[in-house]
């Protein structure tokens, strides 16, 4: 299976009432652990790398050798999307998609409507022409990711509506509630607005902060129009948990695969559970691979 665009699976997750995971990787096993998930799952993925991260993980061209690599090294047949996360600037995406990245997301969500506009315009001219999938966000999604600390601003319904009917983009992320990293206390998404943005644009919603949402809120998420679901913390989370635990209970364990595997399984656990959770799982039709 090669490398495919995310419209597809995105399209076909909001006609089914289900959702397609998106999962950050981190390093080589964090890739191995969510493609052996998607597999195991028969699920279609996303692989998603963070613009702020793409320098600690070798650059673009190296992440998608890798990602191609293990497609191949480990006989993946389920369609698997590599997207760009909050691509900071028109430039980056283009470096993004010249490279191999299947799917990219220009974040122009702090600038004033009309420049967010502009810049997915542009992202949008040059993925089309290369058969690549765009994601653009209305509204800031609080919480911290890649040390960066933002405030949670809702999305604007017109400001949605203008942005996918100007850019003609393929997956919208309107922020409704939800923060990266870690909730204090239960998430309070705004259903009233998403249920009206999801029913006003008619395009695929794509929910970020993914990780600690009840089950019946995402339940809830994906009635109202959210296609993808972004997960990156419980992933960290359990990452950290199951290397910690090796460390404390053995003082002396030095071989790098005693330490790393069981942060790998971790994380594969977590993938496809998430995926149950999401209604993804057994996913995969004739029609994907045709």
């Amino acid at each position: 299976m090669t490398l495919v665009s995310m419209k597809e699976m995105v399209l076909k997750a909001k006609d089914g009432q289900y959702a397609i995971g998106h999962f950050n990787i981190n390093g080589l096993l964090w890739t191995q652990a969510i493609l052996q998930a998607a597999e195991e799952e028969q699920a279609p993925v996303i692989l998603a790398a963070s613009d702020r991260i793409i320098d600690k993980l070798g650059g673009f061209k190296a992440i998608v050798g890798m990602v191609n690599g293990l497609l191949t090294e480990m006989s993946i047949s389920v369609p698997v999307a590599l997207h760009l996360d909050h691509g900071r600037t028109v430039e980056r995406c283009k470096e993004a998609i010249d490279a191999g990245f299947t799917s990219v997301m220009i974040d122009g969500s702090h600038y004033p409507i009309d420049k967010n506009i502009v810049m997915t315009k542009q992202v949008v001219e040059y993925a089309k022409a290369n058969g690549v999938s765009v994601e653009a966000e209305v509204g800031t999604v609080g919480g911290m990711e890649d040390g960066l600390i933002g405030g949670i601003q809702y999305a604007d319904p017109n400001e949605c509506l203008r942005l996918v009917n100007e850019a003609g983009i393929d997956a919208l992320a309107a922020a409704l509630g939800s923060v990266h990293g870690q909730y204090q206390g239960e998430p309070k998404l705004g259903f009233s607005e998403m249920k009206y943005i999801s029913e006003l644009t008619n395009i695929p919603l794509v929910l970020h902060g993914g990780s600690g949402i009840p089950d019946y809120q995402i339940k809830k998420a994906i009635k109202y129009g959210h296609a993808k679901i972004n997960v990156n913390t419980e992933c960290i989370l359990a990452w950290a948990k199951a290397i910690r635990t090796v460390l404390i209970n053995d003082s002396k364990v030095h071989d790098p695969w005693a330490i790393l595997t069981p942060g790998k399984e971790a994380i594969k656990t977590t993938v496809k559970a998430k995926m149950k959770e999401f209604d993804v799982s057994q996913r995969v039709e004739k029609s994907y691979v045709d």
